[in-house]
């Protein structure tokens, strides 16, 4: 496994064969380089919180996370909000925000986002597809150089939250985010899983992973986690958790649990039609339930800030 790019042994280790930043990592790059990181540093300057989304297994609801996380803090309508998809392989950011079949538009500023509405923003590798069923058969370093291009070339403009949501695992998208914004600045993670120990597993490398690239970890979201049946209100197990779930996991590594999104047939509807499933079903137990996790994050974003106010 990688062995942090703090490390010794970074660029040096068995595991750090094949990576494409493995050159980057043995002379001692941890980050962009000067020139690389005065642009992303004009580029990003006005945005103020930037929170990544991650999850160690694929299917736990990261994708649709990210797009709640979006239009839960873009309800707000004095705050700019900003969605990057880097999942480079699976983009399906713009069929969840209604946005497919959308095309990137370029001016003198660079690249515009795309608006599902005036305060959020989205950009996304499947605005740059002929068709939502191409392919994208790209190795590490040309997927590496259009997530830099995405932070670099896009006019994000003043900007509240950028979310960014991540491919599954730990790899090259991974540690090009945190290596490029490493030159601005992230608030944290928000880490997604589902109660089983399956996924639970690979959230444990996650949160390893976060340590050793010295990424904040904000909270851990247990999605799917049982669902309520809105007749009769029992509320069944459909993912058991044998080891205790995540909010277990979190005591034992010391990790913030920010709440649990039971299961809701109407999210996957909501996300096939490109509706926001908080606007349409207001008092369903996920929709409060998400309304408390956004809370948790926001206030997350706002002490980090004032804490790197004082550093400052």
């Amino acid at each position: 496994e990688c062995p942090g790019t703090g490390s010794a042994q970074a660029g040096r280790a068995a595991a750090c064969q094949g990576c494409p930043n493995q050159g980057l990592c043995a002379a001692g790059a941890t980050g962009p380089d000067p020139a690389e990181a005065a642009e992303l540093r004009a580029r990003l300057r006005a945005v103020r919180h930037t929170v990544l989304v991650l999850s160690g297994k694929g299917g736990v609801g990261k994708s649709t996370f990210s797009a709640l996380l979006a239009h839960g803090l873009a309800a707000d309508e004095t705050k700019q909000v900003a969605l990057l998809d880097i999942d480079i392989c699976g983009p399906s950011i713009p069929k969840m925000m209604g946005l497919e079949g959308e095309q990137v538009h370029q001016s003198g500023s660079g690249w515009s986002p795309v608006y599902v509405e005036e305060n959020l923003g989205v950009m996304s590798v499947g605005f740059l597809l002929s068709s939502p069923d191409d392919a994208v058969i790209w190795r590490g370093p040309k997927k590496n150089g259009l997530i830099k291009q995405f932070l670099r070339d896009v006019d994000w403009g003043e900007v509240d939250y950028l979310i960014v949501d991540t491919p599954p695992g730990t790899s090259d998208e991974h540690l090009s985010i945190v290596q490029y914004l490493s030159a601005t600045h992230i608030d944290g993670a928000v880490i997604v899983t589902t109660p089983q120990e399956v996924s639970l597993q690979d959230v444990r490398k996650e949160i390893n992973f976060c340590r050793k690239v010295k990424l904040p970890i904000i909270g851990v979201v247990e999605n799917m986690s049982g669902f309520v049946c809105p007749k009769c209100k029992n509320e069944s197990q459909i993912f058991p958790p044998t080891t205790g779930g995540a909010e277990k996991m979190c005591q034992n590594l010391s990790v913030s649990f920010l709440g649990k999104v039971p299961l809701d047939p109407q999210i996957g509807k909501s996300c096939d039609r490109g509706q926001s499933f908080l606007a349409e079903a207001p008092e369903s137990p996920a929709t409060l339930s998400y309304r408390n996790i956004i809370q948790r994050i926001q206030e997350y974003c706002e002490q980090h800030h004032l804490e790197e106010g004082k550093i400052m």
